[in-house]
């Protein structure tokens, strides 16, 4: 029996969130051998050497790097000026997944699912889309909103949203093709030994450097905290990938401005986050709107990391998924953090402080996130119930091709 053939499209190389997991569920799956994964990228680079490395065939449609590393911003502006570079690009796509066999097609982020929602017809195929977005004003700009809102509404077959903070923001008609997923880590990240308090106090912030999570806010806390801990080093950890080098550079001029040079650092990108991870005393998660999830603080669950996040989106459903709100005083521990109101960074600098000054308690929440990381967020989890969410659109494809006359029956009728 023919293995089920998935196509896998994704617009960067880069290892963002998005990729993160899907090259986390892509592994688990490929090793399962339920179906026959292979991978297009429109760039090269980190991600296609990680996938390929698994034994996912990989191979890059190169798309004109002035639309791909366009930042959510930028989209509109450049859409319209690059309009012959994406109708050009479509039938390249369509060819592509043609020439891939493949029987259903997988977009894994924004801008693949827009070129999917026009390719994957044109190539007769149907496509799913992995959401890691929330469709939402607050969190890309409301034209952009509005119209891949429109997209999930009438394109993919099946939407598979990393939480239910991303799948709110879905349009009914998309809500109810669509299944939430909750991204997962390998088994090998909870095996290893917790991490040890370093003997320096690290607070740091993971991710993508990006107005929308929350690098702004955590210096500010930042400049807050060194009042009382002078000795204390605060590390921004991630690069700007997607066009937003003009806000990182605001950072570096925001830590000149608030005199906190020397307790400050810059990474940049780091390959191997979860190793990193363990040299923490606290990971900060500030994002000052919702959070579509919130992959890195799970990691830092894994690694046994204590944590404080902002409350909204998906964060709630990691840290709080009994239903605690956040007071009116700003912040409030949980069995398994520390959450704070968005866009506080008053309420951010006090929950930091009162995380260091609690070595006792940081310690106890960290053990029972850890375990319950190790419950809820396991990659055979999610690989198991993303295959689910896969086989639906498999088993309608399937359902068509019976219904379909055959040649030899379209023969028969017409002799009459």
């Amino acid at each position: 029996m023919r293995l089920p053939r998935v196509l896998l499209l994704d617009h960067t190389a880069q290892e963002g969130g998005a990729e993160q997991a899907l090259l986390r569920t892509a592994e688990a799956l490929h090793n399962d051998g339920a179906v026959r994964l292979q991978a297009l990228l429109f760039a090269d680079g980190p991600l296609k050497a990680r996938l390929s490395a698994v034994g996912i065939p990989t191979v890059v449609l190169a798309l004109d790097e002035s639309v791909a590393k366009a930042s959510r911003d930028q989209i509109g502006i450049r859409a319209i000026r690059s309009a012959g570079i994406a109708a050009r690009f479509v039938p390249r796509l369509a060819r592509a997944i043609r020439g891939s066999s493949a029987d259903v097609v997988v977009a894994n982020s924004l801008k693949s699912a827009a070129f999917a929602f026009v390719a994957a017809p044109l190539a007769g195929r149907r496509w799913i889309w992995h959401l890691h977005d929330r469709l939402a004003a607050d969190y890309m700009p409301a034209p952009l909103a509005r119209v891949m809102q429109l997209v999930a509404a009438i394109g993919p077959h099946t939407i598979v949203a990393n939480s239910l903070a991303t799948l709110r923001t879905l349009p009914a008609l998309a809500r109810r093709k669509a299944v939430v997923v909750h991204p997962g880590l390998p088994r090998e990240v909870f095996t290893g030994r917790s991490a040890t308090p370093p003997e320096l106090t690290r607070v740091g912030i993971v991710g993508r450097i990006s107005p929308t999570k929350g690098q702004r806010e955590f210096l500010e806390a930042t400049a807050l905290v060194v009042r009382q801990r002078p000795e204390a080093r605060f590390l921004v950890v991630g690069g700007a990938l997607f066009g937003e080098d003009r806000y990182e550079a605001e950072l570096r001029e925001l830590v000149e401005r608030l005199h906190i040079v020397d307790q400050v650092e810059f990474t940049g990108w780091i390959p191997n986050v979860g190793e990193w991870l363990r040299s923490l005393t606290v990971l900060v998660h500030a994002s000052p709107v919702p959070e579509p999830f919130g992959q890195v603080i799970i990691e830092a669950m894994a690694a046994g990391v204590p944590v404080v996040a902002t409350a909204a989106g998906g964060v709630l459903e990691i840290l709080a998924p009994e239903g605690i709100h956040v007071p009116i005083m700003g912040w409030r521990s949980t069995r398994s953090g520390v959450l704070v109101e968005p866009g506080n960074p008053v309420a951010l600098a006090q929950a930091i402080e009162s995380v260091l000054d609690d070595a006792d308690g940081r310690t106890c929440r960290a053990e029972a996130a850890r375990a319950d990381a190790e419950y809820r967020f396991t990659i055979e989890r999610t690989a198991a119930t993303t295959l689910l969410a896969w086989r639906r659109s498999l088993r309608a494809l399937n359902s068509a091709r019976r219904a379909r006359p055959q040649c030899s029956q379209l023969a028969d009728s017409g002799q009459d």
